[in-house]
């Protein structure tokens, strides 16, 4: 089976939808599928480059190298960031000859044609989506990634996805809680017998940062512990590029110094996978802060429950997908004395902090990629037949 995986431009090291689409890639070939990464010129190791950019001449050439490709399925991994912005890549469904079934990595927030105004969408809808034009309406099958996006497009569109959720974007260390500890001790100079905190991710405004390092001071003092906080992650990204990125940097560093904790922090930028994978592995604690809270579509809470890890994360206003059984809650988002509160609640219960762990192995099994790669080729049966 030959399926073109469509990213707007595919660089996993910049984007998390990247990231997801290169280890379905692997994932669908341990199964004995063909999968094609299509993308923008400029991309990181795409199989096909098929346009500059998604506007609409390039959807249109693109739609073209698409069926010169021939593939049995288009499989478009949606995202609004992932195409700049732009929402042309949802005429697809109407330009190609191969059938079209789109993955929603994001959905509910974003209107692709904001001069529209919201009654003409309520007239328009559901033959075309305010999000994704026609790739809601029209795609021969449709996937979300949580149950909260998937009750959405069924709100709006009357259509219920396929529920396959995302896996983990890091591989758990083969290495002991111990040998992880001297590596991270060796490779980032955190004392073996310090508290050691790790953030994971592509480090942007959104992920709550700022509101960890104050978090961070207050535990220091108030439990009189050498705990250390190891950021891991680039902060340039598709959603955070270039000067945005170093300027974001230099503030988070600022921070840490009016904080006081400059000398408990260490940013690494961006790390090869075995080496966050070796910081997961040692943590005592991985906090995850989000502005937004936590849902099942975190790569970085997947690896960390993949990882065993205890981990400490705010949580949405609403929660359906179970994260709140598998983390220790963070009370308030956006908040620097509940983060000292969550970790502070951790860091003295080490009765919790295995619990925590052993709960993060038990939902990790849940995510494998083998599993995703098996749903991914049921939806891409039901498509073409028999």
């Amino acid at each position: 089976m030959r399926t073109a995986l469509l990213t707007g431009r595919f660089a996993p090291r910049h984007d998390g939808v990247a990231d997801y689409v290169a280890r379905l890639r692997d994932a669908l070939a341990e199964q004995g599928a063909e999968p094609l990464v299509v993308s923008a010129r400029g991309s990181e190791g795409a199989d096909a480059e098929v346009c500059d950019r998604f506007d609409l001449r390039g959807v249109r050439e693109a739609a073209r190298a698409l069926d010169r490709l021939a593939p049995d399925v288009v499989h478009v991994q949606f995202a609004p960031s992932a195409y700049s912005f732009s929402p042309w890549v949802g005429l697809l469904p109407a330009l190609v000859s191969r059938p079209v079934v789109t993955t929603l990595h994001e959905y509910g927030w974003w209107t692709g044609l904001p001069r529209v105004p919201a009654p003409v969408w309520g007239a328009l809808e559901p033959r075309v989506d305010r999000e994704t034009l026609l790739l809601g309406p029209r795609s021969a099958e449709l996937l979300a990634t949580n149950a909260g996006h998937a009750a959405q497009v069924r709100e709006r569109l009357g259509r219920t996805p396929r529920l396959v959720p995302i896996g983990p974007n890091v591989r758990a260390s083969a290495l002991s809680r111990d040998e992880a500890r001297a590596a991270v001790t060796a490779r980032w100079g955190v004392p073996p017998a310090a508290d050691l905190l790790v953030f994971f991710g592509f480090v942007h405004p959104v992920k709550g940062v700022r509101y960890l390092l104050e978090g961070l001071a207050t535990v220091r003092a108030e439990l009189g512990r050498d705990v250390r906080l190891v950021v891991a992650g680039g902060f340039e990204s598709l959603a955070l590029p270039g000067q945005e990125a170093t300027d974001f940097r230099a503030e988070l560093v600022a921070h840490a110094a009016s904080c006081g904790v400059t000398g408990a922090v260490v940013f690494t930028d961006h790390v090869p996978e075995d080496e966050v994978a070796t910081l997961l592995r040692a943590s005592d604690a991985v906090v995850l802060p989000l502005t937004a809270g936590v849902t099942s579509k975190s790569g970085a809470l997947l690896a960390a429950l993949d990882s065993g890890c205890c981990t400490v994360a705010t949580l949405p206003d609403s929660s359906t997908d179970g994260v709140a059984e598998v983390v220790a809650p963070i009370a308030a988002r956006r908040d620097g004395a509940a983060v000292a509160d969550a970790l502070s609640r951790v860091l003295l219960d080490e009765d919790l902090r295995a619990d925590l762990r052993c709960r993060a192995l038990a939902r990790a099994a849940e995510h494998s990629w083998a599993s995703i790669a098996e749903r991914h080729l049921e939806a891409y049966r039901a498509v073409l037949g028999p």
